[in-house]
Order: structure tokens, then C-alpha cells, then sequence
């Protein structure tokens, strides 16, 4: 049967790629590889450097697509994101029909962690109950920027017996959840962050986790939101995309 591995590869940093990842990555025939496009060259460069740097006497291909777009302007968030889907189930499907042949294994390299704001594995899981296509599939873990955001600002990311919560940047405008003094966000446009820079709270943030452009920044949210922002658009602008993670806290550390 045709077999799948979604690997995580780490936040950045191709030191963050496990010993599992390593072993996954020699076991791969054809890497499927969703093209972001010129402004993201950076994501396939990490590819690149963590294929060549791990992978020994295995020969493999790659294969490459222009990733589908989400229409960011559709009102309803959650039908814009299934529509989405689809058009990515329809590319993966053709990936596994055509380019991977019976007992081959086919890859798909994940920044950071498969679990974690990523759609690959209910892509997949959607390709596999539409029942055209018969393979199987595996999920490898890989390092967050969660992780690489706490470990870089060497802060633990909960206080002593509290919760932690993840969420996104668009979440965040709806304020605070109550009871949680501990927030991790991902995927801010940067309105989450202005949203809450009258809150009492501390900030831990990062951007481009792992890589050689990292750029840390901590303190009172209401004392570093001006500087968050004007670096978050410098990078943005020269860059041509920003892929940040911050921690906020009610109260410091215990």
C-alpha cells in the first residue's frame, strides 16, 4: 500500500529536526511540496537545507504545485477555510494517484508541528473518507515556535499549576479568556496584539523563530506594542511575509 508521513521539521532551525524526523525523511521516495511563492522562498530554502543535510544514500524525488490561496474575504471564516481544504485534498489526492507508486512513500515537510494550526492532517483525513484513494499515513512531531518561543525568552509557559491557552490573533479580539492568565497567540494579522495594548499584562514575542533573522522582544505589553509593531512592519515589508508567536501574561512568573 502507498504510505504518507507528515513530518514536522521544527520551527526554523534545522537543529530542531528529531531523530524521528531524520529516520522519516530516509524513507521518503517523493516529497510533496505545496509552492507559497516567491515571498515565502525562505520555507522552501529550510526544506531544501533539511533534505540535503538528512537525508543519506536514499534516493528521492520532489514534486511541486502552487499552494491554493485562501480567500481571505469571505465573510464566513470557517466556510472560506473548508473550501480551502478542498482545493488541498484535490492537489494531494492527484499527488498520491499519480506520483506514488504501490509500497512507495510519499512526504510532506511541515514547519513546526503537524498538530498545531496546520490543515495537512485533516487534508488527508478528508482524501481518505471521500474512499478513492487507498494508502496510509503517519504523523511525525516536530518543534513549535511555541516551544522555540519559550525556550528563546527561557521562560517556562505556564505559572505553577495554570492553564495555558492557545489561540489565534483573530480570537484575540474578542479579549482575554477569563480564569486563563496565560495566553499563547498565533496567526495575528498584528489587530490582536493592538486590541489588548491597554491590558496589564507582560509580552514575550517573537518572529522568525529558529531562523538567522529571530527578532525577541519582552516586556509590558502597553511599554513595547508601538516597537512590536513597527518592527513586525520593517520585517514584514522586507521581507515580504512575517511569521510571528508571542506570550502574554497576566501576571509575572511564580
Amino acid at each position: 500500500m502507498k504510505k504518507v508521513l507528515i513530518i514536522g521539521i521544527g520551527a526554523g532551525n534545522p537543529d530542531y529536526v528529531t531523530m524521528q524526523a531524520v529516520k522519516a525523511l530516509n524513507e521518503v521516495d517523493v516529497f510533496f511540496v505545496l509552492d507559497k511563492g516567491e515571498v515565502k522562498e525562505d520555507l522552501v530554502k529550510l526544506r531544501t537545507t533539511v533534505c540535503e543535510r538528512f537525508i543519506t544514500d536514499h534516493p528521492y524525488r520532489v514534486v511541486e504545485v502552487a499552494s491554493p490561496m485562501r480567500n481571505t474575504g469571505d465573510p464566513d471564516y470557517k466556510s472560506g477555510v473548508r473550501s480551502w481544504h478542498d482545493e488541498k485534498a484535490a492537489i494531494f489526492s492527484r499527488f498520491i494517484a499519480t506520483e506514488l507508486k504501490e509500497g512507495q512513500v510519499g512526504g510532506i515537510l511541515i514547519w513546526g508541528d503537524p498538530s498545531l494550526y496546520d490543515s495537512t492532517i485533516r487534508v488527508l483525513q478528508q482524501i481518505i473518507a471521500d474512499g478513492k484513494i487507498a494508502f496510509d499515513y503517519e504523523v511525525i512531531p516536530g518543534i513549535t515556535s511555541v516551544q522555540a518561543l519559550a525556550a528563546q525568552h527561557k521562560i517556562a509557559l505556564n505559572a505553577i499549576g495554570e492553564p495555558v491557552h492557545t489561540t489565534t490573533g483573530r480570537k484575540l479580539l474578542e479579549g482575554l479568556p477569563q480564569g486563563v492568565d496565560t495566553v499563547v497567540v498565533m496567526l495575528d494579522n498584528g489587530s490582536g496584539i493592538r486590541a489588548l495594548a491597554d491590558e496589564d499584562v507582560d509580552i514575550y514575542w517573537g518572529a522568525y523563530l529558529g531562523t538567522p533573522d529571530e527578532v525577541l522582544i519582552s516586556g509590558k505589553l502597553a511599554e513595547r506594542v508601538d516597537e512590536i509593531e513597527r518592527i513586525r512592519a520593517d520585517l514584514r515589508a522586507r521581507k515580504g511575509w512575517i511569521m510571528d508567536t508571542y506570550l502574554l501574561r497576566r501576571t509575572p512568573d511564580r
